[in-house]
């Protein structure tokens, strides 16, 4: 397990992403309408986006990431009342993570937050799931191909699904929820 390094584009957050590997997190590219958006949103769909629409994340828990520079820098925007908690950096733009709340062990790091640089595949692994990939978008370049996953689908895979709810209880119970940099122990955000 590693420590990877957690900064945005221009250095005035930096934080780390604590004992990761492969076996710690899970690796996909989500394809859906709301990464896209956000993405956009937050000007950053040319570095946050890969050619067909899609965004490489980590799934963590918060008790996994730690701010150590630049905490008051960190925004989140929701795309919908109901929607998640979507982490940028207001000096950059830079997207962080997302998030359901304050009460679930889990927090996806967007892959321009973490430091890994060309170690990228050797300390997260391959891309385990390639999802809702309905929302792919073909490039103008036709050689680019799709990246690989162990699985693909179109949604959100079933299995997938029962796999990260068995993760959020066994992680709810030992408490991986806190601390989370990102939420006050109130439950309220740390950012407007």
């Amino acid at each position: 397990m590693a420590d990877i390094a957690l900064e945005c584009s221009c250095g005035k957050v930096k934080g780390k992403a604590h004992n990761i590997s492969p076996a710690t997190g899970r690796r996909v590219i989500c394809y859906c309408e709301d990464c896209q958006n956000f993405a956009k949103k937050i000007g950053r769909a040319d570095d946050m986006l890969n050619a067909h629409g899609g965004t490489d994340i980590f799934q963590i828990t918060p008790s996994q990431v730690e701010i150590t520079k630049g905490m008051d820098q960190l925004r989140y925007l929701k795309l919908s009342e109901k929607g998640i908690y979507r982490w940028y950096t207001n000096c950059r733009q830079t997207p962080a993570g997302n998030m359901v709340g304050p009460q679930i062990p889990f927090i996806g790091i967007a892959h321009n937050f973490m430091a890994c640089g060309n170690d990228r595949d050797k300390i997260l692994g391959p891309v385990r799931y390639s999802i809702m990939e309905k929302g792919a978008r073909k490039p103008d370049d036709k050689t680019k191909t799709m990246p690989t996953a162990e699985k693909s689908a179109n949604k959100f895979p079933f299995s997938l699904i029962i796999k990260i709810f068995v993760r959020l209880f066994i992680d709810k119970i030992r408490g991986k929820n806190r601390p989370n940099t990102f939420f006050k122990p109130d439950g309220t955000p740390i950012s407007e």
